[in-house]
């Protein structure tokens, strides 16, 4: 034997071994990233709810019934790709904007985390049937949205800045005071009505697909799933059942946050790499021309500032090549990544500006969101907090709210998801914060 070896009988394979087991009970035992969750999930609410609302006036213009691209030819169009839009359900204006108002609310209820697991599937709901019923009203800002409507309802995206975070804390405080938890009924209600609807659009024949795939098989299976984790919390005595549960939702939304990272690092390897076969790309104008297009030009005194200098022209084009294509190889180091990062939101602050894409800008910056720093995710949640004590101090003297003291955390603690009743915080989501 080795006497160096005795101190450490561990080898590299053991410590490999320890290291396997240590990351999968990390991402089983725990729901990771709960602040990059909650930030995208707010952010995504956000910037859909805006453009409703700067939309409201254009609505029929863009997705009503009378629209350029109109029913007729939407409908057409459905049949060859079985997307999903409720919009073709009825030519009527009623119909649509009953639809129009939902998706608003949907968005507003997303933004709050107010029942976060039906308000995300009534949100990607929203964005589907407005997006696919005019597939060609839309920009790369309409295309990100969709998909992260989609990743969202796989998320646990409630755990904090959420209702459903204060109310599950108020439960628990309540259930310590009481000796027992009050029964929640508006969740079942909620359940039992969207079950109803979804009974009556199944057999009226207005879902795509079976129940063996398509879109019907999507909805009905959220469904059943949210009865079986009802039914297992409420019902089942033995704790067996919903370790298993935790185990599967935690895995489902630790890898719906890798897609959501992977996504928005193809979306900015793509246009990199695309970029860079451009002859304009390559002789370092191709900034120029967009900030000349009348369509891209709000400010056009702005424009002509910012192109009146070939270096600034030539930096600008060649910085945000080199910026897209380096981004997802920076992943792994914390500083250069946090650098970037922040370059590539101020980017697109400018592009919001500049060239008069704020919904856009606001879609990539809250997608760019999901590689935030978790202690500058709590930094800027102590901001916000701070703040809205400040105005409701102002607004509401007569009441007593002081600010958090360094004892008492602001932060809202994760509902309770595991079986034992403990809640855990996450450093991170993927890559060092």
């Amino acid at each position: 034997m080795n006497p160096g070896n005795q101190g450490n009988p561990v080898g590299p394979l053991g410590r490999l071994s320890a290291a396997i087991g240590s990351g999968i009970t990390q991402v089983t035992d725990n729901a990771l990233g709960p602040y990059q969750s909650a930030i995208i999930r707010i952010g995504f609410a956000a910037t859909w709810l805006l453009f409703l609302l700067r939309e409201f006036p254009h609505r029929h213009e863009l997705y009503g019934p009378d629209g350029p691209w109109n029913w007729d030819l939407a409908q057409q169009l459905l049949v060859d790709n079985d997307a999903f839009t409720v919009l073709i359900w009825s030519k009527s204006d009623v119909w649509f904007e009953i639809v129009y108002a939902l998706a608003m609310l949907s968005s507003f209820l997303l933004l709050l985390g107010w029942r976060t697991r039906t308000a995300s599937v009534l949100f990607m709901v929203g964005v589907l049937s407005l997006q696919n019923r005019s597939v060609f009203m839309g920009d790369g800002g309409d295309n990100v949205i969709h998909l992260m409507a989609i990743y969202l309802v796989l998320t646990r995206c409630g755990q904090v800045w959420s209702l459903d975070a204060r109310r599950a804390r108020r439960t628990r405080e309540r259930a310590e005071r009481e000796g027992k938890e009050r029964e929640d009924r508006v969740g079942p209600a909620l359940w039992c009505v969207l079950g109803f609807v979804l009974l009556v659009a199944t057999f009226g024949g207005l879902i795509p697909g079976g129940f063996l795939g398509g879109w019907l098989t999507v909805f009905w299976g959220l469904w059943a799933v949210h009865a079986l984790w009802w039914a297992v919390k409420r019902i089942s005595s033995d704790i067996k059942p919903r370790v298993l549960l935790d185990i599967v939702a935690n895995l489902t939304h630790n890898a719906a946050l890798v897609v959501i990272m992977a996504e928005a690092c193809l979306i900015y390897a793509a246009a990199g790499w695309y970029k860079i076969q451009g002859t304009r790309w390559q002789d370092g104008t191709a900034a120029y021309y967009p900030l000349h297009l009348d369509y891209f030009s709000p400010w056009s005194a702005l424009s002509d500032l910012m192109t009146s200098s070939g270096t600034m022209v030539m930096l600008v084009t060649y910085g945000t090549v080199i910026v897209q294509v380096a981004f997802p190889f920076t992943l792994f180091n914390r500083r250069v990544k946090n650098v970037l990062l922040a370059v590539m939101m101020t980017e697109h602050a400018v592009i919001a500006v500049v060239l008069g894409l704020p919904f856009f800008s606001l879609a990539m910056i809250a997608a760019d969101a999901v590689f935030l720093p978790t202690p500058f995710l709590k930094r800027l949640g102590d901001w916000v907090t701070r703040a809205r004590v400040r105005v409701l101090g102002r607004v509401l003297p007569g009441r007593d709210r002081t600010p958090p003291g360094p004892n008492d955390q602001q932060r809202t603690p994760l509902p309770v998801d595991n079986a034992e009743g403990k809640t855990t915080e996450q450093a991170h989501v993927g890559f060092t914060a």
